[in-house]
């Protein structure tokens, strides 16, 4: 009984520093910071290398978004797990969901739901989504069958999915 009051303890714990959030971040890497990479960042951002789930403005070289994020990320390379909102950076990557407007010289992401400006643009696939480049590729589109609502699965200048 004693182990498993130990164990509740421990938990509850854990969840509310979890769910604790902060205003600011300053981050050398992501171990090099105020507050740690699991800390809700709700404000700003200043990043060599940061890394945390936020709702934020990040600014830096890199900028890593954790968990479900949003917000505006400018910076060399933005990389996040799911966001919402700006990334603008010469490489932005999106492993899951991504909606809203990525601009750069490369952007990728596992689920599009927004616009891509840059060299080469990458989604594996889209709901609804534009992409305006060199390289465009949504994965999902099959070749000219599926037109107006999607393109292509590759296209220079412009593809979309709707």
């Amino acid at each position: 009984m004693k182990k498993l009051l130990m164990v509740a303890l421990i938990c509850v714990a854990a969840s509310s520093a979890y769910a604790e959030s902060k205003p600011f971040q300053a981050s050398l890497t992501p171990d090099i910071a105020i507050h740690s990479r699991g800390t809700y960042i709700k404000g700003v951002s200043l990043n060599i290398w940061g890394e945390n789930p936020q709702t934020a403005i990040a600014f830096g070289f890199v900028n890593g978004s954790s968990g479900d994020s949003s917000g505006f990320s400018w910076g060399l390379v933005n990389y996040a797990e799911n966001y919402t909102g700006v990334e603008w950076a010469a490489v932005n990557y999106a492993k899951g969901n991504f909606t809203g407007w990525q601009a750069g010289f490369f952007n990728y992401t596992g689920r599009l739901k927004g616009l891509q400006l840059g060299v080469i643009n990458y989604a594996k696939t889209a709901e609804s989504g534009l992409q305006v480049g060199l390289v465009n590729i949504i994965e999902q589109n099959q070749w000219f069958t599926g037109f107006p609502g999607e393109l292509a699965k590759g296209m220079i200048f412009v593809n979309w999915r709707f």
